[in-house]
């Protein structure tokens, strides 16, 4: 059974190896990744950020997507770099408000995790799906999005798409 130790390695690799794959997310710098260290922003009220989502996501007709995670975490940032590959970016455009709710070291918005019923305590990244009008349609149980592919989440946001 791998250690912690060995299995943080692993996710620091895989985010290094995608990040050579997807040098469309790299502000330009092709073969070189750079986690956004500031994915899940410290100092945003997600309280107030998940209420502006709602109010654009009925202005607009779009689904909110939360995305629980924490600027530390190799699988949080592996899925951002997913988000912004095709066909992953044109649906979350035309489907979806994303909203990224800082957990911190898991010490940050858990009521609000809560409240969407997401056991972040289990991992991160974790999501959940509200419809426009705030209403959970969907939330995370199983850890599903902690070791994913570009393709599942396509197939995620197909499925939950306004």
């Amino acid at each position: 059974m791998p250690s912690k130790f060995h299995t943080c390695l692993l996710t620091v690799a895989a985010v290094v190896l995608l990040g050579l794959a997807a040098p469309g997310h790299l502000g330009g710098q092709t073969g070189l990744f750079k986690p956004d260290p500031h994915l899940y922003s410290e100092t945003a009220n997600a309280s107030t950020d998940i209420s502006i989502a709602v109010a654009q996501a009925r202005r607009e007709h779009k689904r909110i997507l939360l995305d629980f995670g924490g600027n530390w975490c190799g699988d949080c940032q592996v899925l951002d770099i997913y988000y912004h590959q095709s066909p992953n970016a044109e649906l979350l455009a035309k489907h979806f408000i994303l909203v990224h709710v800082n957990i911190g070291h898991m010490d940050q918005n858990l009521n609000i995790a809560k409240k969407y019923n997401v056991p972040v305590t289990r991992g991160v990244p974790a999501l959940a799906v509200l419809d426009s009008q705030g209403k959970l349609l969907y939330s995370e149980h199983d850890k599903e999005f902690e070791h994913t592919s570009a393709s599942a989440i396509t197939d995620f946001l197909n499925r939950w798409k306004a």
